[in-house]
């Protein structure tokens, strides 16, 4: 008779045939297109396709544009964060949906919904900033920052939250009770312990500012120097510039896959 399996050890199980099956045919559908990028790339061009001209500026611009978004996110989201995982108040679901609903919205959708806000022309917000302070959002590079911000903000919201949700409120009011105000308790008590959640949820407001196309097409256009990214600048590449679309992809996947690997799961945690 076999000995009974220790206490808190998984019990090994069979897995099942068509679990292993579907299994295989994800992981397949999952790798094939990306497989197809190496495959289909002129590595006898690469470097020269990413460091043409119109590249390094879309480049650098999506660098600008996604960096700054990032510390967008940072200002904006730990506030919020905060308060969804530390107070109780009536709306407090509703407010959590709103602040996750870019999450779920069509990119192309937050960009039309950008632009009846903030637009020049007919934006509720926008069409008053520009009679009156001469602020333009659309077709420039603050427009495109504001799109990725939007779309990447839940990102941080999700994570810092969880992190704010893991840290030992006895630890705070003892600092509290030692005569450190809320200012010196939140940065020499909380801010320590969420800085690993507060890290991976920048960084994945970052990718995902890096990777964004739909809000910012729709909201800031596609104008090279001022908002064209490099997400942008593989679609137009697509049309007659092939090599040059798949090396700007190659990159952004570099990017992506460092990102994961660094991270080690720590995102995970925001969806728990």
């Amino acid at each position: 008779m076999r000995a009974k399996a220790r206490a808190g050890q998984p019990t090994r199980r069979r897995t099942p045939v068509l679990v292993v099956v579907l299994c295989a045919v994800s992981i397949v559908f999952l790798a094939v297109p990306l497989v197809a990028l190496f495959v289909r790339a002129s590595w006898s061009t690469m470097w020269q396709d990413v460091s043409s001209p119109q590249a390094l500026i879309a480049i650098r611009l999506s660098l600008v544009c996604s960096l700054s978004a990032a510390g967008l996110c940072l200002v904006l989201g730990v506030p919020l964060a905060w308060v969804l995982a530390r107070t109780q108040f009536p709306g407090r679901r509703l407010l959590r949906a709103l602040a996750l609903l870019p999450l779920v919205l069509p990119p192309v959708v937050a960009g039309v919904a950008l632009l009846t806000a903030f637009g020049r022309t007919n934006g509720i917000v926008g069409r008053p900033l520009y009679e009156w302070f001469g602020l333009q959002f659309t077709f420039t590079t603050v427009g495109a920052v504001l799109a990725e911000t939007f779309v990447a903000l839940p990102f941080l919201v999700l994570t810092v939250e969880a992190a704010f949700r893991t840290v030992d409120e006895r630890y705070e009011e003892v600092a509290a009770s030692l005569g450190a105000g809320a200012g010196t308790t939140f940065r020499r008590v909380t801010l320590p312990m969420i800085a690993p959640g507060l890290l991976a949820g920048a960084t994945l407001a970052w990718a995902r500012a890096l990777g964004e196309f739909g809000a910012t097409i729709t909201f800031a256009g596609n104008i090279q120097g001022r908002t064209e990214t490099v997400p942008l600048a593989v679609y137009v590449a697509l049309e007659g510039h092939e090599s040059v679309a798949i090396a700007l992809s190659l990159a952004l996947l570099f990017i992506s896959v460092v990102l994961l690997v660094s991270l080690r799961g720590q995102w995970l945690r925001g969806f728990s």
